[in-house]
């Protein structure tokens, strides 16, 4: 029975090859290809759900079947998006204090702005009222709000979305003050990328926060939900916000220190400083920097000379970890470093989103 399970994962795997050796690398840039794999993707993964929906790990996909229906105009897409809506009455998930509970709520003003029901985001602004209005609920200390790197992917979009949506200028600046914190927190420097939080950033003489090259540990799906997150905040603030520059200066910096550690075959490595380490490319990561570096380039944020070849090179690699079915795999389980392994069998919800935002941006490129 052993042997034959396993002759029937290679017989799989070849086959799954040769369906991708099948497109040629011009063809994974075509409209048709980019809509195709976005609809067997989202599919695939409706049909296979992980964590509860308000998790903030369907925060992520639900933000790429989000992207996927306005790339495809799927109308199963929508339906089953506003099916979930509906079946949880469109309330965050259980924590008002904490960024991850709230990441759904990005999805939640998205089909609201289609819909224009009420009901459909008055339990974000509940939500989101009593995060303002109250500190962090520890115990004798009050801590900022945002203080992983992570939560500037999960919260400000929400913040920000609510604010353009409302016309309420205030959940802007709100945005604007929680993000500052974790930026004075996390964000190094000299090295233009963000630490996943304060464990990570205190000197720490033990071995289990510095990677074994003796470079300090910034992961790659870390900075890619920053990545992702300051794209989805961009694509709201106005042109004339008067602290816009601070997200777009912040977005070209830290662009300009990935592209110079992407890897030959296109993807970034679980730990960004250490990719030795980590052979294999992690798509939850790559798929984040793709979909924000292509979108960068796509609003004349980022020069195309520069950056098309870097977007490019990680989308035919993403497509690469597309199996024959539409599962994305080589992504990260959760986890608060780059350090559990993975392979081409490992999937989780977010990788499938980071993959679904890539692909609504390349579609875009002007090649």
């Amino acid at each position: 029975m052993k042997t034959s399970s396993i002759v029937l994962v290679l017989i799989f795997s070849i086959i799954s090859v040769t369906v991708f050796a099948q497109k040629t690398e011009k063809d994974l840039f075509k409209k048709r290809y980019i809509k195709g794999v976005m609809v067997k993707v989202t599919d695939w993964q409706l049909k296979n759900p992980k964590h509860d929906f308000r998790d903030w790990t369907n925060g992520a996909f639900y933000a790429g079947a989000f992207a996927a229906w306005k790339t495809t105009k799927s109308k199963d897409i929508y339906k089953a998006m506003m099916d979930k809506g509906n079946e949880y009455n469109w309330v965050p998930y259980k924590r008002w204090y904490h960024a991850d509970d709230i990441a759904i709520c990005q999805t939640y003003i998205d089909l609201y702005r289609k819909e224009k029901r009420r009901e459909m985001i008055r339990p974000t602004m509940d939500t989101l009222a009593l995060f303002m209005e109250r500190p962090y609920p520890v115990k004798g200390i009050e801590v900022i709000k945002w203080w992983w790197c992570d939560a500037l992917f999960m919260a400000p979009p929400v913040l920000v979305k609510l604010g353009i949506t409302a016309g309420n200028e205030e959940y802007l600046d709100k945005n604007d003050e929680y993000f500052r914190e974790c930026y004075d927190l996390l964000y190094n420097k000299e090295e233009c990328l963000f630490a996943r939080d304060l464990n990570y950033v205190i000197k720490n003489d033990g071995k289990d926060r510095w990677e074994a090259n003796g470079k300090r540990i910034f992961w790659s799906r870390g900075n890619g939900w920053v990545m992702g997150g300051l794209v989805r905040i961009l694509e709201e603030l106005p042109a004339d916000y008067r602290k816009r520059s601070f997200y777009e200066d912040l977005f070209k910096e830290m662009a300009a220190k990935l592209i110079s550690v992407q890897q030959r075959d296109g993807l970034w490595r679980a730990s960004l400083l250490d990719p030795e380490s980590y052979p294999g490319g992690e798509v939850s990561g790559s798929g984040f920097f793709c979909y924000a570096l292509a979108w960068g380039i796509n609003n004349k944020l980022l020069d195309k000379a520069t950056y098309l070849p870097a977007v490019e090179k990680c989308w035919i690699a993403l497509n690469r970890c597309v199996n024959d079915e539409g599962r994305v795999g080589w992504v990260q389980p959760v986890g608060a470093d780059p350090r559990k392994n993975f392979d081409a069998n490992s999937w989780e919800v977010y990788g499938t989103g980071a993959f679904l935002l890539a692909g609504s941006e390349v579609i875009k490129l002007k090649r």
